[in-house]
């Protein structure tokens, strides 16, 4: 695919276009393959801190892979071989040495589908704070009810917190998963399409959340929704076939893209 720019213009375009942001994120010469498939090609990035960074492209072009490697979920599937390196505050977490827990304490993960677990709306959020070592009681009640408020779902709830999540509508246990990503203190969110499952409305008040938490959390979206991109995103990585087409600001993106592809999914997406 002559269109797709080479690993030389994405860092050339990652020193002019975050040349001014912190970064949380660089991923290095990155390859994932599997025995039949090369599923990415010589991924180099660079995420900026407190920022949307959106991953836009078709179904299938690597998204939800590059997503996984960040938190080693990859790990889970014995068949994908990694190579390359994915620093997060400046470690390489694709070292043996570095512990995966702490990788994953690092990112709350939002996924397509929300996955409360079976028991309160209360002790979804305690759970993670129990997974960071946090036993006193008073901090629990105090720390529940300041990541439900994170997430704009106390008020619906507070009356109800011993209540099984799972009686929760599809929109309220995907913002009570957020809540207790954030329980365990990320500095990352990572979410997979995490509106794909929601009605319009519920999408909506996911989308201001995301906005909101972005002051104090580096959120890294997937979508495909070129709408959502447009509305939330202050960077976009352009994905096709396992590579990096264009990376850059928002703004940049999409009212200049460079390549035939992208100006092609801009045109059939709008």
């Amino acid at each position: 695919m002559s269109n797709i720019i080479t690993s030389t213009d994405i860092n050339a375009a990652l020193g002019n276009n975050a040349g001014n942001e912190v970064p949380i994120v660089n991923i290095r010469n990155l390859n994932v393959r599997s025995k039949s498939a090369h599923i990415l090609k010589d991924i180099n990035l660079i995420i900026p801190k407190n920022k949307i960074t959106v991953l836009l492209g078709p179904s299938g072009c690597g998204k939800t892979t590059l997503l996984k490697c960040m938190n080693r979920l990859t790990d889970l599937y014995s068949e994908l071989k990694l190579d390359g390196s994915i620093e997060i505050d400046g470690e390489d977490i694709l070292s043996g040495k570095y512990d995966i827990t702490q990788i994953r304490q690092k990112m709350g993960l939002v996924m397509q589908r929300p996955f409360p677990l079976p028991m309160s709306i209360y002790d979804n959020i305690a759970y993670g704070l129990k997974l960071k070592g946090v036993t006193n009681k008073a901090i629990i009640k105090e720390k529940v009810e300041k990541h439900l408020k994170e997430v704009a779902l106390w008020d619906e709830v507070k009356d109800r917190l011993k209540t099984s999540a799972q009686r929760l509508s599809i929109g309220q246990q995907q913002r009570l998963c957020l809540a207790r990503g954030l329980a365990v203190e990320p500095e990352i969110i990572l979410a997979d399409e995490p509106t794909s499952a929601l009605d319009p409305i519920s999408s909506r008040v996911i989308e201001e959340e995301f906005s909101n938490l972005k002051d104090d959390y580096t959120i890294i979206l997937v979508t495909h929704i070129l709408r959502q991109a447009k509305r939330l995103a202050d960077f976009v990585v352009f994905m096709y076939y396992g590579e990096i087409v264009e990376y850059g600001p928002a703004n940049e993106i999409f009212e200049n893209p460079k390549t035939d592809i992208l100006k092609e999914y801009l045109q059939v997406g709008h």
